[in-house]
């Protein structure tokens, strides 16, 4: 975890192996996180200004043992445990005497320091220390405003006015920024949360996301980033949507159209069909009930026996208008008994029948050849 990396020392964060002094930087780390409820980065504030009433010796100890300089710091944990035995020497049994001399390597460390481990508590009660620490609180019920926190985070960083931030994007250095330039440079989406940030005080190199400082800018850049991506995605939805719903409009605006003139072609039609039907049917009645249809010369009509009947040169019966078929028979029976000789018919019972059966004169008259003729005989 990023937090986790702050108790490394940089030699370690660079990936050279930890020895003696580096774990005098890592409990240096745990100690300063202890006291001041603070990690240990860069931005990092003095001890004594998170917790005024900090003894200034507590101070020196914990800026000897995070130092970025593995030389100047001491030598191994006892070294340290000794430094701290002086705080509070009533608390604890005094350890046996120390070479100072492996305390820091320039000498200008003014802390007295033996080394050996602090010997475990004896079983009495422990005195009370005389100076005060810092004690965490239980969380409240409600979490902390993360505005707040932001807030707070960004004016530690803004205090640090030093360049000494530099971002590694598509295999090129960019920087180094200040602390406030790199928070611009995240806030604009110049950098993300994947980029490799190194600071060139401590050496230390990682993602942005690891950084404990930077992290939550990072985050919320990318948060709003989604969030303008989820607008720009949903805009382009609304968009074919409505292309869609239009083109589906129009496509059925024109089946409709299509449909409506089939259905009038359809009328049309039907209606042509009717007025053609109505113009054969008067056209046959009129040829058929016009005595003017029948071609026969005048001249040679005579007059018959019946009443409204005349009789043709050849001594057929034809009707001149009115007449029905019963009256056509009669006629013709009385023009054979009128014209025959020795009471014998001009013509047989065949010869008759061919001539009212045939039906020929029918067509004569320009009657249609799908017209039904009834011939009674």
């Amino acid at each position: 975890l990023p937090r986790d990396k702050s108790y490394l020392a940089p030699e370690e964060r660079a990936g050279g192996a930890g020895d003696a002094r580096s774990s005098v930087y890592a409990l240096g780390a745990l100690l300063y996180e202890l006291v001041t409820l603070a990690t240990v980065g860069p931005a990092m504030q003095r001890p004594t200004t998170l917790v005024p009433s900090l003894p200034p010796d507590l101070e020196v100890i914990l800026g000897k043992a995070l130092v970025a300089d593995p030389a100047h710091r001491p030598d191994d944990l006892r070294a340290l445990a000794q430094a701290i035995h002086h705080l509070a020497p009533s608390g604890s049994i005094a350890p046996p005497p120390a070479d100072e001399t492996h305390l820091d390597h320039d000498g200008d460390m003014d802390v007295d320091i033996s080394l050996s481990m602090l010997p475990p508590p004896p079983s009495g009660a422990m005195a009370s220390s005389p100076y005060e620490m810092a004690v965490a609180e239980a969380p409240s019920q409600r979490g902390p405003d993360s505005h707040d926190e932001l807030s707070a985070l960004k004016a530690r960083l803004e205090a640090d006015k030093r360049p000494r931030w530099v971002v590694i994007k598509d295999g090129m250095d960019h920087g180094p920024f200040s602390a406030v330039e790199l928070l611009q440079q995240i806030a604009t989406n110049s950098f993300h949360e994947d980029d490799t940030l190194r600071d060139a005080f401590s050496k230390d190199e990682r993602e942005i996301r690891d950084w404990e400082e930077f992290a939550p800018f990072a985050e919320h850049a990318r948060l709003h980033r989604d969030i303008q991506a989820e607008k720009i995605a949903i805009e382009q939805v609304v968009v074919e949507e409505k292309k869609s719903t239009r083109s589906k409009a129009i496509a059925g605006i024109a089946v409709v159209g299509v449909l409506l003139a089939v259905m009038v072609v359809w009328l049309l039609k039907q209606q042509g069909a009717k007025d053609d039907t109505v113009a054969v049917q008067g056209e046959s009645v009129t040829n058929i009930e016009t005595q003017g249809g029948l071609k026969i010369d005048p001249k040679k009509l005579r007059k018959g026996g019946g009443k409204g009947v005349s009789v043709a040169a050849d001594g057929t019966p034809v009707l001149s208008g009115g007449g029905s078929c019963e009256s056509a028979v009669a006629a013709y029976n009385e023009v054979l008994n009128m014209d025959g000789k020795k009471g014998q018919a001009d013509i047989t019972r065949g010869q008759y029948a061919s001539v009212l059966n045939n039906g020929s004169y029918i067509s004569a008259c320009g009657a249609p050849g799908s017209m039904a003729v009834n011939v009674c005989a």
